[in-house]
């Protein structure tokens, strides 16, 4: 791929937006201070052993129609067991529909047409459809397991019932242009022509994000042929029938295309311009899928804690960064949002030393003084659930401290720009905590 550095910049200018590192507690910090801070979670904290463990978390989410479940690492195993765990009982529970995740568009169609029983093979198979580094971020047991379970729910279900898989992520300028053009050279030629039109355009970078990006800052664009073929794209919808899914399918590759060269045109201006484009493509997504599926729509957001978790409780917000947790709540606060977080002290995880680089099992120490998660590890060394709304009342518990995040590219041995300052009972509605984590395993 490609040699931008997309989720790496993205990740890291999150970390370090404030031009310095998050200072979670000075060595020199006496032990009576210590001991001070990890007594003030007198509640709100509850065991979490097993799935029966989630049923006063479900009780929490109650009737909203949007749930967003995060993870503080693209390769920690139990992040997503976890979260795949509390997508099963929305399903079975609550009536959840809809599953977008920060993955692309195609392959996460791809992998959807498996799930609702479209096309054959096995669920390993199936998420092989993911080819973009970092492969293993879906491409992982853990998701083919529970890509697997969603078949066998789908299977007995009306198609109009069956629980659907999506990509809401704006990297796939390439592969989303070709999947226009492929189902255009039958469904309406001419609207083929301007996809390939497109591609002539983007021709001369081959493939390559970074050559585009750089071409852009000499005044070159391919952005008006992609304008005029999605509105294309949206008039031949437009006279389709209301639930028509290739249709629906094409629009949204037409749209990932648009708002694709948008991000990377901005990647080399601004960090900040490019992470909104991005998240805020992310937020039309999931109100698109919302529209499409209709009466009784009801959908799981599946993204990293920098996206799940609410902006503007961080320090995000002081750079003019939004997210997509921050813009479904200020949107659909009426419907019910519910933000879920994920942490751990230590273990292991699957990550890169450097973008592209093949993938490793990297240690993870123990997390820095006085950061949440070193917070609820002397609290108790187990695993446990947080509600944040019985949290809001403890002064302590208000104050901003440093919430780890991993990003696919990682070194342990330089922890300290891994550390966002967090108001966690204000960024979450609920956390989830796991002292000892283990490494993802990538097909």
């Amino acid at each position: 791929m490609r040699k931008l550095n997309m989720g790496r910049l993205q990740l890291v200018w999150v970390l370090l937006l404030s031009g310095w590192l998050f200072s979670c507690s000075s060595d020199n910090d006496s032990l009576d201070e210590r001991e001070q801070e990890e007594g003030f979670l007198t509640k709100g904290v509850y065991p979490l052993e097993d799935v029966g463990d989630l049923d006063i978390l479900i009780n929490e989410i109650g009737n909203s129609q949007y749930v967003l479940i995060g993870e503080a690492s693209h390769g920690t195993s139990e992040f997503y067991t976890w979260r795949a765990n509390i997508t099963k009982r929305l399903i079975q529970e609550k009536g959840f529909n809809l599953i977008a995740v920060e993955g692309d568009w195609p392959a996460s169609y791809s992998l959807n047409q498996y799930i609702q029983g479209q096309t054959g093979g096995t669920a390993q198979q199936a998420v092989q459809a993911f080819q973009r580094w970092p492969t293993w971020m879906w491409a992982n047991q853990e998701v083919a397991t529970f890509s697997e379970w969603l078949r066998q729910h789908n299977q007995s279900l009306a198609q109009n019932q069956k629980v659907g898989f999506y990509g809401m992520d704006v990297y796939s300028l390439w592969e989303s242009l070709e999947a226009v053009r492929s189902y255009m050279e039958t469904a309406d030629p001419a609207i083929a022509q301007l996809a390939r039109n497109a591609q002539t355009c983007l021709q001369p970078y081959n493939q390559d994000e970074q050559l585009y990006a750089q071409a852009t800052a000499q005044g070159t664009s391919c952005a008006q042929q992609m304008q005029t073929l999605l509105e294309a794209v949206q008039a031949y919808r437009s006279r389709q029938p209301a639930n028509h899914e290739a249709s629906f399918n094409a629009e949204q590759n037409a749209l990932v295309a648009l708002n694709a060269e948008r991000y990377y045109t901005q990647m080399i201006r601004s960090s900040t311009g490019s992470w909104n484009v991005r998240d805020r493509h992310m937020q039309e997504t999931v109100n698109r899928l919302v529209a499409h599926r209709g009466n009784g729509a009801k959908i799981i957001v599946w993204a990293h804690n920098t996206h799940v978790g609410d902006a503007r409780y961080t320090d995000m917000a002081n750079a003019g960064m939004v997210n997509i947790g921050q813009l479904i709540r200020e949107q659909h606060e009426d419907k019910g949002v519910y933000l879920v977080g994920f942490g751990s002290y230590q273990g292991q995880v699957i990550a890169a030393t450097m973008w592209g680089a093949a993938t490793r099992v990297m240690n993870v120490p123990a997390a820095m003084n006085n950061s949440w998660e070193d917070i609820l590890h002397r609290h108790s060394a187990e695993d446990k659930l947080l509600l944040m709304r019985e949290l809001k009342d403890i002064p302590e518990a208000l104050q901003r401290r440093g919430h780890r995040a991993i990003g696919v590219v990682y070194n342990p041995a330089s922890e300290g720009g891994n550390y966002v300052p967090t108001v966690l009972p204000q960024r979450y509605d609920a956390f989830l905590f796991i002292d000892q984590t283990t490494a993802l395993n990538p097909l």
